[in-house]
């Protein structure tokens, strides 16, 4: 049993994923960040949230992060009496930016700062990326917010149980990230179930090419970006949900800059090796509900005793 007045926090990322062919499997951190510190207490949960979804998330158990925090300290074998967990969001809900990967990651991060404290063995970027994704279901975002920077996942079903994965991508200097979030929300369970169960052969085979074109381009070769977003098994899909977004991604990809829905969406993130986006492609986004801002990728998730301040 943990003694009261122990606190542990962390720093976490947005992240984008998918990017286009890499469904489920390709993920970029974000410099936007969530703050979350919890701090073990004599008894009882209390649960603070301000900022982005302060209004929208549960104040209990079945909160997130406390969700993440009570599965850190059971894989460490720990318990506490009671908690106070606290999270300043920054990350926009329900747009495709990983917020929910973010709440996981840093509940379960911030649970390292209070089990070092005991002197129990952290949870290492492995283990991190495995119970998160257990969460999450897929490791796309998950092993973005834990390592930073890109990252290609998958999923090791050999064994029987599923075990996730990620390792980083040395991403290109000249490669240049713009977010455009809309007003408008849009779940990824809602949009998930506009996928059809099955795709043909040609589809698979197009998204197979372009997913390790997309390695390629991001890493060394950023001049074929265009090429390398091309996607059929989702975005297409996931168009008539969200008419706004995919009508900024046909006119980015006309000004050719690579433009994809961010995660489910409906954000949209753009790379680019110019430094700035079309002026027609700002006046759009302006006048259609879009915060467009130039964006750098998100470091690995940073946990400490006591509070980590974001950078």
């Amino acid at each position: 049993m943990l003694p009261a007045g122990l606190v542990g926090s962390a720093v976490v990322s947005a992240s984008s994923a998918n990017l286009g062919p890499g469904f489920d499997s390709i993920g970029l951190a974000l410099h936007l960040s969530d703050e979350i510190v919890v701090e073990t207490t004599d008894s009882d949960l209390v649960v603070h949230v301000e900022g982005e979804g302060a209004d929208q998330v549960p104040f209990g158990p079945d909160h997130l992060v406390v969700r993440a925090v009570t599965c850190g300290l059971q894989a460490m074998g720990l318990s506490a009496p009671g908690l106070a967990v606290r999270c300043r969001n920054a990350i926009p809900h329900s747009r495709g930016l990983g917020s929910s990967a973010a709440a996981v990651v840093g509940g379960l991060a911030a649970v390292n700062g209070l089990a070092t404290q005991v002197d129990s063995k952290p949870l290492s970027e492995k283990q991190l990326i495995q119970l998160a994704s257990e969460f999450e279901g897929h490791p796309d975002n998950a092993g973005a917010a834990v390592l930073g920077g890109a990252v290609v996942s998958w999923i090791d079903r050999s064994g029987g149980a599923a075990v996730y994965s990620a390792a980083p991508l040395r991403l290109h200097p000249e490669i240049q990230l713009f977010l455009a979030i809309p007003q408008e929300r849009s779940s990824t369970i809602e949009t998930r179930v506009l996928l059809p169960a099955q795709v043909s052969h040609e589809d698979a085979r197009f998204n197979v090419s372009r997913a390790g074109l997309l390695v390629l381009a991001l890493t060394e070769r950023p001049d074929l970006l265009m090429a390398a977003t091309e996607d059929v098994l989702h975005q297409p899909q996931r168009a008539p949900a969200m008419p706004a977004s995919a009508e900024y991604l046909r006119l980015l990809r006309r000004h050719n800059v690579s433009a994809t829905l961010s995660g489910a969406g409906p954000a949209v993130i753009a790379l680019s090796t110019e430094a700035e986006l079309p002026t027609e492609a700002l006046q759009f986004g302006s006048a259609n509900g879009f915060h467009v801002t130039k964006m750098t990728a998100g470091d690995g998730v940073r946990w400490s005793p006591g509070v980590t301040v974001a950078s």
